[in-house]
């Protein structure tokens, strides 16, 4: 069947554009096309400000560091059932990971117990909206807004996705967004900070290239802290720990250009969910997804609770592999981030505490995601289906 997970984004059309760009311009590093991208992005989302990065863990880490940049410590309340740059950002930052199981019809933290494991010690809510579901629920944002908690929303997965007729990605202080191959848009490698709020936009400016003054466009604030660095070159004063996360003017023009079909995607990817959903068998797989306000990204099969048992994960993956149907097994990032070598440097953790996070441990060991992509027929989604109905 050759059925891959992904599918190249970039169009013909995407090329041409950036061969043209390619043989006008002698400026490629971050320029004009690039704010020309941010400024056409955050029209598109709904919020005042973005900035453009090298890819979606970047714009974790800036998060995280502005974080840090209010907190020297605390909890950032968080799922295990990650992309690791989530885990890993929070590490980094110094925070401690407070670790909250998830909701299987959204595959998000559970918005029950990020409520229960508030406490003084919390800092943010880093809320991650999986493979195009939401996350977000009434009962949250009223905690949030009453207990004057930072949400950061990671929507690197859920492009155009809503919750009560707004985008994902409105909500938060911060939210982070990925461009990575093969996403709902594509600029090959890239990702974006957004925001309502002047002070974080100034910062994550500042942040993305090396920490320079320069980078600002408060000209106010720049002034007053070229007085109080005279000593320095007004153009090499670095106000604030940096990275150089900055993207380049090609991947602008992609993103450009990527962004006009954004929405007219989607709605293909979401329908051929839906059809996927109707088809599969509800005896052996999860179908009780809340589709409300999704933005799909790939189709999720979860085993029924008759079925979680390795001999018939065996069959699954042999069928699967045998008519070459690419998978991934675990969900996002590979399923639950406690069982990861890498974590066991920071936390102590035992079988006991993993295993505590049942659906999660339910995605890592009988939960799979494969392929879905705006140009994908019902005739393949309708093989694909009677495929996996017909395993025993």
């Amino acid at each position: 069947m050759n059925h891959s997970l992904m599918k190249n984004n970039i169009s013909k059309e995407d090329k041409n554009i950036l061969s043209s760009f390619v043989k006008k311009s002698n400026f490629f590093t971050n320029g004009k096309k690039v704010l020309e991208f941010e400024r056409l992005w955050s029209k598109w989302l709904g919020v005042k400000y973005s900035v453009f990065v090298n890819s979606g863990s970047s714009a974790n880490l800036l998060s995280l560091s502005y974080l840090k940049s209010l907190y020297k410590n605390g909890e950032v309340i968080v799922s295990p059932h990650n992309w690791v740059s989530n885990i890993t950002s929070i590490l980094y930052s110094g925070f401690t990971p407070k670790f909250v199981d998830i909701e299987l019809s959204n595959l998000g933290a559970s918005s029950k117990q990020i409520i229960k494991s508030i406490n003084k010690n919390t800092r943010a809510i880093f809320l991650t909206h999986i493979l195009g579901y939401n996350a977000l629920s009434q009962n949250l944002l009223k905690e949030i807004k009453k207990k004057n908690i930072i949400l950061i929303e990671d929507v690197c997965e859920s492009h155009g996705a809503t919750f009560c007729s707004k985008k994902l990605g409105t909500y938060g202080l911060i939210s982070n967004f990925s461009f990575y191959y093969a996403h709902h848009m594509s600029t090959i490698e890239g990702g974006m900070v957004c925001t309502n709020n002047k002070k974080v936009y100034e910062a994550m400016r500042i942040m993305r290239g090396h920490g320079m003054l320069r980078e600002s466009f408060d000209k106010v604030y720049k002034g007053n802290e070229i007085k109080k660095n005279s000593t320095l070159n007004e153009k090499f004063i670095f106000i604030r720990p940096g990275y150089n996360f900055r993207s380049t003017e090609l991947n602008a023009v992609l993103g450009i250009n990527q962004l006009k079909r954004l929405d007219k995607n989607n709605k293909k990817r979401n329908l051929n969910n839906k059809y996927f959903l109707s088809l599969l068998d509800e005896k052996k797989y999860f179908t009780d997804f809340d589709l409300v306000g999704s933005s799909n990204y790939a189709f999720v099969i979860i085993f029924r609770k008759n079925y979680q048992n390795l001999n018939f994960r065996k069959k699954f993956e042999y069928t699967l592999n045998k008519y070459k149907i690419e998978f991934r097994r675990g969900g996002s990032g590979g399923g639950n981030q406690l069982r990861q070598p890498y974590i066991k440097e920071y936390i102590k953790l035992n079988n006991k505490f993993i295993k505590k996070f049942r659906n999660v441990e339910t995605v890592h060991h009988y939960g799979y995601y494969i392929g879905n992509y705006p140009e994908l027929t019902k005739l393949k989604i309708f093989k694909i289906c009677n495929l996996l109905n017909e395993i025993e």
